[in-house]
């Protein structure tokens, strides 16, 4: 079914509603997923983290016998045992905690590199659509930053948290072991505590996401500048480019400054709250030995026991392993806010449905595909513009192995008609088909298969210049990129390079010129081999002497395949036998360039335009 231009808004804006949503811990459940498959090395870690915490509350029990033992001859076996236990201890501590670091580390960089690779794929099945409102910057700041972010909570502040649960708790229990009446006192202060901590953890929570957008705007704003670096310094506006990445990158700094304060403002009240609390409770402590080894009388109050110094210093010593543990707890929990935020915008993005998916029932294409295209009353809004309509009322046919032209004036939807035959967009009116296929009814790879194009700006990625020939056909030989290289005129200068066919490009190709470009992109589509040929503008970058090699080999590959040519040169096209002329997404005119000469409309007056221009009249 064909989608209507609302679901097209609703697909595209779906990032910026979903970021209007509330903001919790709750994003971070999407990476239990991913976390699944390495259940048996998460059991270990945390196995490793509770014989770790385990071993060191074992320690103040230790230290609570050699000083109520006291250290005298009559003593000294007892002191020797206590010794041994206390390295034991240390052993089993230092042992567990390698093997923790070790699982919870490997469990971390494994997550995020199976997280970055889900995004990843996902986002390349998103049609043109999602890129009309989200920048491929942003995009990237959201597999790096985003990523780095979550990795750090998986592979070491998420550890560290749940030890230090662990380690509140367990001594918290020895504490009451220890002491019922001290570990109330504490008890009371660490909820005095614990409520600015809390208000502290929503406004970090805020600005970490807030931190974690500017970031990405800064990314977006390079990424584009730096993608047209050469168009800047041709304007000169290099200036200006640096004053917009300039004031991104501040804007940036002072949210992540107010980030900064926030966090140290809580770990602040969070010490000193905790530390403030351990002096009461040990100085009521200290009281209780006093009175109890002086024999002084209470009276009542906070003084009615007596402990000894052993048991004393075994208290504080599960407090500061108790506040160590809440003040922990409060550093992590800024991490993982900030992975939540980090998170919630990972799963934005896997969450994005792509605006064209194959159907659960796809339809097969004819084997061999002739290239028989056929549009059907089509028509057309782009989600961004939907009150224009690209295509409106487009009817078109071509037969298998005809080669036609569009022409028209800029707007008038020849690049549109590409899109739609690509996959790129759903027609929200009428009905494209292929070979006697609805394409909507089809798998959009398979149609994409059977068709090879070159573009006006072609891509070339920065592998070698095989590489971007085989792009289009990974399994071809040596020999057959060769030949397609030879039918589009780019031997003559692949084979003066020093390395020929293996010289490694620049990204995008800047090491070669325009033409040369042109004519790889030319020799890829021409490995392709696939039955419907579409080329927009395809010698547009070349001199006329390639031009005149190329256009000789694109009438060899155009024998016997359907091709559709988008021109805005009419003298590359003055030679086929049926130029379809558009205008406001309509075909407005047909024929060959002889007979719409001759009419005098549309297509006369823009030959007249180019060919009066050609000659100096």
């Amino acid at each position: 079914m064909a989608q209507s231009g609302a679901e097209y808004a609703e697909q595209v804006q779906y990032v910026a509603q979903s970021r209007a949503k509330g903001r919790s811990l709750r994003p971070l459940k999407a990476l239990v997923p991913f976390l699944k498959p390495y259940s048996g090395r998460i059991v270990l870690a945390v196995l490793a983290l509770l014989t770790s915490s385990a071993a060191t509350l074992v320690l103040p029990a230790v230290l609570r016998g050699l000083i109520d033992k006291g250290f005298s001859v009559a003593q000294i076996a007892a002191i020797s045992h206590y010794f041994l236990l206390f390295l034991g201890a240390a052993a089993v501590l230092g042992a567990a905690t390698a093997i923790r670091y070790y699982f919870v580390t490997w469990i971390g960089e494994r997550v995020i590199a199976d997280l970055r690779k889900a995004v990843f794929d996902h986002v390349l099945d998103l049609t043109p659509a999602f890129f009309e409102v989200t920048r491929t910057g942003e995009v990237l700041s959201r597999l790096s930053a985003d990523t780095t972010l979550i990795q750090t909570v998986v592979g070491s502040s998420a550890s560290v948290a749940l030890r230090n649960v662990v380690m509140f708790f367990g001594g918290l229990a020895l504490m009451f072991v220890t002491d019922i009446k001290l570990t109330t006192l504490v008890i009371l202060a660490v909820v005095v505590v614990v409520i600015p901590l809390i208000l502290f953890g929503r406004w970090v929570r805020t600005l970490s996401r807030e931190s974690q957008d500017r970031i990405a705007d800064t990314s977006a704003h390079a990424g584009e500048t730096l993608n047209a670096v050469a168009t800047v310094q041709a304007f000169t506006r290099e200036d200006y480019e640096r004053r917009r990445y300039a004031k991104a990158v501040e804007d940036s700094f002072t949210i992540a400054v107010r980030r900064t304060y926030a966090r140290a403002g809580m770990t602040a009240a969070a010490i000193f709250g905790i530390f403030a609390c351990i002096a009461a409770v040990g100085w009521v402590g200290a009281q209780s030995v006093i009175h109890g080894a002086g024999g002084i009388p209470s009276g009542g109050g906070l003084f009615t026991h007596a402990i000894s110094v052993g048991q004393l210093v075994q208290f504080i010593f599960y407090a500061f392993l108790v506040a160590g543990g809440v003040g922990a707890i409060s550093e992590t929990w800024g991490d993982l806010q900030r992975a939540a935020g980090a998170s919630e915008r990972l799963v934005e993005l896997l969450t994005v449905p792509p605006a064209i998916a194959a159907p659960l029932d796809p339809k097969p294409l004819p084997v061999p595909a002739t290239g028989a295209v056929r549009f059907e009353n089509v028509e057309f809004r782009y989600p961004t513009r939907p009150d224009s309509a690209a295509l409106n009322g487009f009817s078109l046919a071509v037969e298998p192995g005809e080669a036609l032209a569009l022409v028209g004036p800029s707007g008038a939807g020849k690049s549109t008609v590409f899109q739609l035959l690509l996959r790129f967009y759903a027609a929200q009116q009428g009905k494209i088909s292929f070979d006697g296929v609805d394409i909507a009814a089809a798998d959009p790879r398979a149609v994409r298969r059977a068709i090879a194009m070159v573009a006006q700006d072609p891509v070339i990625f920065s592998g070698s210049i095989a590489d971007n020939i085989r792009y289009g056909r990974p399994e071809a030989s040596d020999d057959e990129v060769r030949a397609a290289a030879d039918g589009a005129a780019a031997l003559e200068f692949i084979d003066q390079l020093p390395e020929g066919f293996a010289t490694l490009l620049g990204e995008r190709g800047v090491t070669l010129s325009g033409g040369q470009r042109q004519r790889l992109a030319i020799a890829r589509a021409m490995l392709r081999n696939a039955p419907l040929l579409l080329l927009d503008e395809a010698t547009s970058a070349l001199d006329a002497e390639n031009e005149r090699l190329v256009q000789h080999g694109l009438a060899n590959l155009m024998q016997g395949r359907t091709t559709l040519v988008i021109a805005h040169r009419l003298a590359t096209i003055q030679r086929l036998k049926r130029i379809v002329v558009m205008d406001q997404g309509r075909v407005v005119d047909a024929g060959s360039h002889d007979a719409l000469v001759a009419k005098g409309g549309l297509y006369a007056r823009l030959a007249s335009l180019q060919f009066s221009g050609a000659r100096g009249d």
